[in-house]
């Protein structure tokens, strides 16, 4: 049970509401807690998360419990409170379609079988909760005009709302089976004259989701799946890009400083949804992912940059704001991945673009990206880079072997184009090299020359085609990677020191939907759906994905929703529906 003010809660009771954009995280209390304007990684007007002194509430007068649900395939979400006297629900979504510079965002608290009375509060603070909010104007029709910062607010449905401190404050007394409209629009420019109307909002955006999500009726999990796919959806611009998370700052382990800003377009991130698009036989997360990455690499070429903006800008360097953070954690924004140079982000550019030929979807600007791609292996493959992990220059075995995966899988897709004979080349040359250097005494990967450990991350590329199935290399580190680097069938990504796995670190969510696609490519279909149910419960109550998994405490960790889990979430889905290759199943059965 929870009263108010508005605490932060464990990041489990979160939910998204998105519209490509931007993003909203949204609190079980009813408060948004998370919100930037006009999209990602702009200042934010809600930021009460890391410490900003702003709110936007709907919740009900007194105690209640919370809970609810994603309506199925969508981001409108159903939040629902158990209070002494009835139920109230509140359908909560970010319009669509989405306009890029005019966020709306639709609420509407309904009492289900009792009277109910609700309380609805909205002070927002642009500049991170740094600047207050002026009233400029209070209609007689019950809108209200504010501003805060650069940024323009307009609110209908709370006419009867009183200046207090903390913001105007509504309340609402709704009869059983009635609902009230609350609509709020965000805006860096002059909002438009005409003001949006409920239920046409609602009902375009309900049409605009069910366009957008695919019925995945071919997959297992398919309701989880669809929601996956719902929120890569959210979290995609119209540009294309794809940010890594919504938010900012929320620390991956307490008081250790890793506190990232990932509210960015990482090339990794937004190709592995690529391929978890084509494999579930939905292209459209596809071709937006074919076209930022394709775009990217004319611009920069050699010099592709690990991550950008959604406008495909260069992502700014860290700063702290003067902000308490969230607890155990600081307030971050930006990141310094933008001058770190890491070469799998090719690899994982030419495996996206393999995925797109054999859907038929790769044009020919597309093909002349690759082939900057392709390029960009061949000119930087001797050189070390910052590795998946984005830690200090090395040869990192994971790069190398991820650019062979590209490699091998255009030349593949696409056997009598041009570039497949350099690719085959090309990624049996690295290839070899790697094997010369990075194979541990007892047959698996290690993850440097140098580093003799093993790392989950080097499952990846063998899943990816790097090698055949049946080759004893990814075999055997399959096998090391069960052994030193799992727990209760959650896998962890390296080891940090010789502390105990989940004193050091979360469990990787993206890692434990690799190993389910590990083990279901070398035919071990039993385990590999016991591998992807373990992971699959690991969401929030809410149903999103954080980076981490603190497994002794059962708690999410790192930046919220984080867009890769969702991605492998995504895939695993689709591939374990299908049977394994038989030639690998035959191996498996008979050995």
């Amino acid at each position: 049970m929870h009263t108010t003010p508005f605490p932060p809660y464990a990041l489990h009771d979160y939910a998204l509401l998105a519209d490509g954009e931007r993003g909203a995280l949204l609190g079980p209390d009813g408060a948004i807690a998370r919100l930037s304007v006009p999209t990602w990684h702009d200042d934010a007007v809600f930021a009460s998360l890391i410490g900003g002194a702003d709110v936007h509430a709907v919740t009900p007068h007194g105690r209640y419990v919370p809970g609810g649900h994603y309506e199925d395939g969508t981001l409108i979400r159903r939040s629902r409170r158990v209070t002494t006297a009835g139920v109230v629900e509140c359908r909560e979504a970010l319009a669509l379609p989405a306009e890029p510079g005019r966020l709306v965002l639709l609420r509407r608290p309904r009492a289900l079988d009792a009277p109910a009375r609700v309380r609805v509060v909205l002070d927002p603070r642009a500049d991170y909760g740094r600047a207050p909010a002026a009233v400029a104007h209070r209609g007689e029709d019950g809108v209200r005009t504010l501003t805060s910062g650069s940024h323009r607010l307009r609110w209908q449905g709370a006419g009867a709302a009183t200046a207090r401190a903390g913001g105007p404050t509504a309340g609402l007394t709704l009869e059983p089976g009635h609902c009230h409209d609350l609509v709020r629009e965000c805006s860096g420019s002059p909002l438009p004259h005409a003001l949006p109307v409920a239920d046409e909002a609602w009902a375009a955006t309900e049409r605009a989701w069910r366009r957008t999500v695919p019925a995945l009726d071919h997959a297992i999990a398919t309701q989880d799946a669809r929601r996956a796919y719902a929120l890569l959806r959210g979290l995609t611009s119209r540009g294309g890009g794809m940010v890594a998370a919504a938010t900012t700052s929320l620390p991956e382990r307490a008081e250790e400083g890793r506190n990232y800003d990932y509210r960015y377009v990482w090339i990794r991130d937004q190709s592995y949804a690529g391929q978890a698009s084509a494999a579930a036989g939905a292209p459209d997360l596809l071709d937006d992912a074919v076209r930022f990455v394709g775009e990217r690499l004319p611009a920069d070429g050699p010099r592709l940059a690990p991550a950008y903006t959604v406008h495909g800008t260069a992502v700014p360097g860290p700063h702290e704001l003067d902000l308490p953070g969230c607890p155990g954690g600081s307030s971050r924004i930006g990141n310094r991945v933008g001058g770190r140079f890491q070469l799998d982000g090719f690899g994982e550019a030419l495996l996206l673009f393999a995925a797109a030929e054999r859907a038929g979807r790769l044009d020919a600007d597309a093909w002349k990206a690759a082939d900057l791609a392709v390029r960009g292996v061949a000119e930087r493959r001797r050189r070390p880079d910052a590795g998946i992990r984005e830690l200090r220059p090395r040869m990192w075995t994971h790069s190398r072997l991820v650019r062979v995966a590209g490699l091998r899988a255009l030349a593949g897709a696409a056997p009598r184009h041009p570039l497949a004979g350099t690719c085959t080349r090309l990624a049996d040359t690295v290839s070899d090299h790697t094997a010369a250097t990075s194979v541990h005494p007892r047959g698996h990967w290690q993850r440097t020359p140098d580093d003799p450990a093993v790392d989950a991350a080097l499952l990846l590329p063998a899943v990816r085609g790097a090698l055949p199935a049946h080759d004893p290399r990814p075999r055997a580190t399959l096998t090391a990677c069960r052994e030193q680097l799992t727990q209760d069938h959650f896998i962890h990504r390296f080891r940090h020191d010789d502390r105990p796995l989940d004193e050091a670190e979360g469990a990787f969510l993206l890692c434990g939907f690799v190993m389910a696609l590990a083990e279901h490519q070398q035919g071990r279909t039993v385990g590999a759906h016991r591998w992807f149910e373990r992971n699959r419960g690991a969401c929030g109550a809410c149903g999103p994905y954080a980076e981490e998994s603190d497994i002794a405490q059962r708690r999410l960790r790192g930046n919220l929703p984080q867009a890769f889990a969702h991605a492998l979430l995504l895939e695993s889905a689709a591939r374990l529906a299908q049977d394994p290759e038989p030639s690998t199943a035959r191996r498996r059965a008979r050995s």
